[in-house]
C-alpha cells in the first residue's frame, strides 16, 4: 500500500518531465502543424507556389467542436495566399481544428499559397518590389495556368497584404477581381506608439540625408541583413507580457500532454521565423518608414512605378483592436487612395498573428472572408 502511495505521488512528476524534455529536445514531434496535405506548383529554390487540392473528408473539426461539411461545389474564382517575408507557413495550417488552408478549402475554394521561402546572405540583393514586381507576376502565371482561369482573388496578411495590393497597384493585371487584406500596412507615421518612433527616424534620416547626402542604400545591403532569430525576438518583444505569460502558463502545465503539444505547435512557428534579405531592410528604411510613400499613394520601388489610384478591385480589409505592429489607422489609411467602389473595412479583437490564425479569427473573420468572397464569385 505504502509502494503504491508513492508510486501514486511521483507520477506527476514524472510527467512533467517527460513533457518538458519533449517540449525542450524533441518538440518537431509534437508539433500539430502543417497536416494539409499540398503540392508544390513552382520551387526556383527560394520561393515556392503550392496548390491545395480539394480535401478527402466529408467534414471537418473545428476549434469551437463543430463540425463543418465540406462543399462539394468549387468556387470559380481561385484563391491565392500571399504571405508575408518573415514567417514561416506553419501560420496557415496551424492546428488540424485551427487551420485557414483546411477552412477555405472546405469552403470550396480552389486554393494556391505563395510561399517566400528562406533567403540566405546570398539573397540580400532581394528588395521589396523582387516580391511584388517580380515574382508574384511570375507565380500568378503559374496559377492561371494550372487553374485554366484568368480571374483570380488575392488574400494577403501583413507583408503579403501590402505586396497584393503594390501588384494591383502597378496596374498591369485588371483580372484581380478581389483583394483580401489582412493586417495590411499603408501608414507608417499613424501607427501608433510604433508611428511615433518612425516619424523620429524619418526626421533623422532626412537630415542626415540632406546634410551628407547619406541614404540607407549606400549601406551594403549583406550588413543590415535582419536574421530570423532577431525577427522572432522583436516579433515576442511587441507583446513581451504575452510572451512572458505563455512560458509560465507551460510550466505551470507540464503535467498536461495537450497543453504542452499546443504550446510546441504555437511555439513552431513563433521560434522559427525567417530572414529578412538586406535590401528588403533598405527599402523599409527608406521607403515605408522614413518617406512613408505608400500613404501618399505610392508603391516602396526604385522607378516609383504604379499608384494606388490603380486599384479598383474589391478590398475587404481586416484589422486587429489590439494589433501593435500594424494599427487600424495604418491600415485603413489606404481607404481614400484606392478607386475600389466595393470596400469593406472592418476590425476584429486580436493582435498581429491572432487576427490570421487565432480562434478569434476563425470565429469573428474566416466565415465573413469567405462569404464576402462567395458573393462576389
Amino acid at each position: 500500500m505504502l509502494t503504491e502511495a508513492l508510486h501514486q505521488k511521483t507520477r506527476p512528476w514524472r510527467q512533467r518531465l517527460q513533457n518538458g524534455r519533449a517540449r525542450l529536445f524533441d518538440s518537431d514531434t509534437l508539433s500539430l502543424a502543417e497536416q494539409t496535405s499540398f503540392d508544390t506548383l513552382f520551387d526556383d529554390g527560394l520561393v515556392k507556389l503550392r496548390y491545395y487540392p480539394p480535401l478527402q473528408e466529408k467534414a471537418i473539426p473545428l476549434s469551437d467542436g463543430t463540425i463543418m461539411p465540406v462543399s462539394q461545389t468549387s468556387q470559380r474564382t481561385p484563391l491565392v495566399l500571399v504571405a508575408p517575408l518573415a514567417v514561416n507557413m506553419l501560420i496557415y495550417d496551424l492546428f488540424p481544428q485551427r487551420s485557414l488552408v483546411r477552412y477555405l478549402r472546405a469552403r470550396g475554394f480552389e486554393l494556391y499559397m505563395v510561399d517566400w521561402g528562406r533567403p540566405g546572405k546570398h539573397h540580400n540583393h532581394l528588395s521589396l518590389s523582387s516580391y511584388f514586381a517580380d515574382y508574384l507576376p511570375k507565380l500568378l502565371v503559374q496559377v492561371r495556368q494550372h487553374s485554366g482561369k484568368q480571374k483570380l482573388n488575392l488574400h494577403g496578411w501583413s507583408f503579403g497584404g501590402l505586396f497584393s495590393l503594390c501588384y494591383t497597384a502597378l496596374g498591369n493585371d485588371s483580372d484581380i477581381n478581389n483583394l483580401v487584406l489582412v493586417g495590411t500596412p499603408c501608414d507608417y507615421h499613424r501607427n501608433g506608439a510604433l508611428g511615433t518612433q518612425y516619424r523620429r527616424l524619418s526626421r533623422r534620416a532626412k537630415w542626415i540625408r540632406s546634410n551628407t547626402g547619406l541614404r540607407i542604400h549606400d549601406v551594403p545591403a549583406r550588413f543590415l541583413r535582419s536574421p530570423g532569430w532577431v525577427n522572432s525576438l522583436a516579433f515576442k518583444l511587441t507583446n513581451p507580457v504575452g510572451s512572458l505569460q505563455g512560458y509560465m502558463n507551460l510550466v505551470k502545465n507540464l503535467h498536461d500532454r495537450e497543453f504542452v503539444t499546443a504550446h510546441a505547435t504555437n511555439g513552431a512557428f513563433l521560434d522559427d521565423m525567417v530572414a529578412y534579405p538586406g535590401g528588403v531592410i533598405q527599402d523599409i528604411v527608406r521607403y515605408l518608414w522614413t518617406d512613408n510613400v505608400v500613404a501618399k499613394g505610392n508603391l516602396p520601388m526604385e522607378d516609383n512605378q504604379g499608384h494606388l489610384s490603380n486599384v479598383t478591385a474589391n478590398v475587404l480589409n481586416i484589422t486587429g483592436a489590439a494589433d501593435p505592429i500594424v494599427t487600424r489607422d495604418c491600415s485603413h489609411a489606404m481607404e481614400p487612395l484606392i478607386r475600389s467602389k466595393d470596400k469593406t473595412f472592418i476590425t476584429i479583437d486580436g493582435g498581429h498573428m491572432g487576427i490570421l490564425g487565432s480562434t478569434t479569427a476563425q470565429k469573428q473573420s474566416w466565415g465573413k472572408i469567405a462569404d464576402w468572397l462567395i458573393e462576389r464569385d
